[in-house]
């Protein structure tokens, strides 16, 4: 990650910590910080998202990166090392992270669009890739 990302980053997740999981940024929105592994270096890095929570109370991230035709580094970071620590509200608890099978990600993504105008504008742009879905699994 670049310095400017970083430095982003880090005032997302102050934030973050000091109002139980809420940030100005993302009003109403689900925050989560991922303490991904990084597959080349192997270093820690957390990583702000916002998270879709299902009625279920199912936890799902897109990795849309705002519509970049290529995926996120966090992406690859979960597909190398899928147990990870993740931050929601006040509470940090291990977790397991599944990526969905393509047709069900891109099921996922058009529910995800047919309701959020932001995010269909992301699927638009991002294509012709195929945005990444990912489920968390509490340990």
């Amino acid at each position: 990650m670049d310095k400017e990302t970083l430095t982003f980053n880090q005032k997302i997740i102050e934030e973050f910590r000091a109002n139980e999981g809420k940030v100005a940024m993302f009003p109403g929105l689900s925050m989560v910080v991922l303490h991904t592994i990084g597959r080349k270096s192997g270093n820690t890095f957390l990583v702000p998202l916002v998270m879709t929570t299902k009625k279920d109370g199912e936890m799902m991230l897109f990795g849309s990166f705002a519509g970049a035709a290529h995926d996120p580094a966090w992406v690859h970071n979960l597909r190398e090392h899928p147990g990870i620590d993740v931050e929601v509200g006040t509470e940090k608890f291990a977790t397991r992270i599944e990526e969905l099978p393509a047709e069900q990600a891109k099921n996922a993504c058009k529910i995800t669009a047919s309701n959020n105008k932001t995010f269909a504008g992301y699927m638009k742009s991002a294509a012709p890739r195929n945005i990444p879905v990912f489920r968390i699994h509490r340990l």
